[in-house]
């Protein structure tokens, strides 16, 4: 049964499994919705008589887990807030107290015109294990910015009043560690979520980030490790396995998924995240000058746009206004052409640009019907 991929419900599966079989399970189960989620030709239903009903199948197919994991296997199981604290209970019942290792946070930004309250931007991942003895290959992130490298590598002891200091050598100097691996990885994970256009993406309606995946097999599992997914979907954890060198099993009652699942596995895609890549810093390209202009003018920044620096925010809203200052090593007609050129497209009705000095007779400039806007110029005098 490794590496495939079985049509079936993963209770009626997983009782035909073996004891103590597989390392890795991460189940990606319904999240109580009470809708049928549907996106291009994939669906499944996600309604339940009430929450209990809901609590008890989960509940019924983890013991099914427990006894196929090993005990150095773990389980991860993903949620969002609808149910997630019913879920731990589930958990907690079957694989026990003790044995919750960890509550990962999946953060991810995504906007919309939300209902009445705050925008939910992230999902829980519950991380369990089967005994003490679970295997984990601990992960660094790198240090941050405001982190002081030249001081992270001085040992430091605690004096008989509890008082941390350095450690010295009998010649007075600071000991030094060998070397620093980073910042151990921590329980909130910023991974994008999966871009509309990205070539991962497959029409299925909950479909996952590989790199999500990728990064909790890599955590818990070694090369060869069997991994399973009892709600394979769109197969993406299958698909990580796979990439990473691991044997997998994935089940699903939908023949949908099944063949989509074996479809990305014949050619696995997996997206590059730029953001992870490159870093949040990478994507501002604003001085710290113009940016303490913005601020000052009440003006939302841009990042990544060569003609507009940001757009002015009015009694706290964000309006379609483009604004760009102008730099001291240009004309007023080159910041004037640069907001142009970056704004003709759009239904502007206004645009505005700052510039260093009015003119000679101490007047703003002011034109009309420029590309469909009005040109507002003023003084930062």
């Amino acid at each position: 049964m490794t590496n495939s991929i079985v049509l079936g419900d993963c209770i009626d599966v997983l009782s035909q499994l073996e004891s103590d079989y597989v390392d890795l399970i991460y189940l990606d189960p319904p999240f109580f919705t009470q809708t049928t989620q549907k996106l291009d030709k994939y669906s499944f239903d996600d309604k339940w008589i009430d929450i209990i009903e809901f609590k008890e199948y989960i509940k019924d197919r983890l013991f099914h887990c427990k006894r196929v994991i090993k005990d150095t296997g773990s389980i991860f199981l993903h949620c969002d807030k609808i149910a997630s604290h019913y879920l731990r209970i589930a958990l907690d019942e079957v694989f026990g107290f003790d044995n919750f290792q960890s509550e990962i946070i999946w953060q991810y930004k995504r906007w919309s015109n939300s209902k009445k309250g705050l925008l939910n931007n992230h999902q829980v991942i519950f991380f369990y294990s089967k005994t003490k003895n679970f295997k984990f290959n601990q992960k660094y992130e790198p240090y941050s910015s405001t982190t002081n490298l030249d001081q992270i590598f001085q040992e430091r002891s605690r004096d008989i009043n509890g008082k941390t200091g350095y450690k010295k050598d009998i010649n007075g100097g600071n000991i030094l560690m060998k070397g620093k691996q980073g910042v151990p990885l921590s329980d909130v994970w910023s991974i994008p979520f999966l871009n509309p256009k990205a070539k991962e993406r497959v029409g299925y309606p909950t479909q996952k980030p590989i790199l999500l995946l990728e990064k909790i097999i890599e955590l818990v599992t070694d090369k060869e490790d069997l991994v399973l997914d009892p709600f394979c979907g769109s197969g993406t954890t299958l698909v990580a396995a796979k990439l990473l060198g691991r044997n997998y099993i994935g089940i699903d009652k939908s023949k949908d998924a099944i063949e989509l699942s074996n479809k990305r596995l014949e050619c696995p895609i997996k997206t590059e995240s730029n953001l992870l890549k490159k870093g949040r810093e990478s994507y501002n390209n604003q001085s710290e000058d113009i940016l303490k202009i913005l601020e000052s003018k009440n003006i939302s920044p841009v990042q990544r746009n060569k003609g507009i620096d940001g757009f002015l925010k009015i009694n706290g809203e964000i309006k379609p206004i483009p604004v760009r200052i102008q730099r001291s090593f240009e004309t007023v007609d080159i910041a004037k052409n640069a907001l142009i050129q970056a704004t003709k497209k759009e239904n502007y009705q206004k645009i505005i640009l700052y510039i260093i000095d009015p003119d000679d007779n101490g007047e703003i400039l002011f034109e009309s019907n420029l590309n469909n806007s009005k040109l507002e110029v003023l003084s930062l005098v």
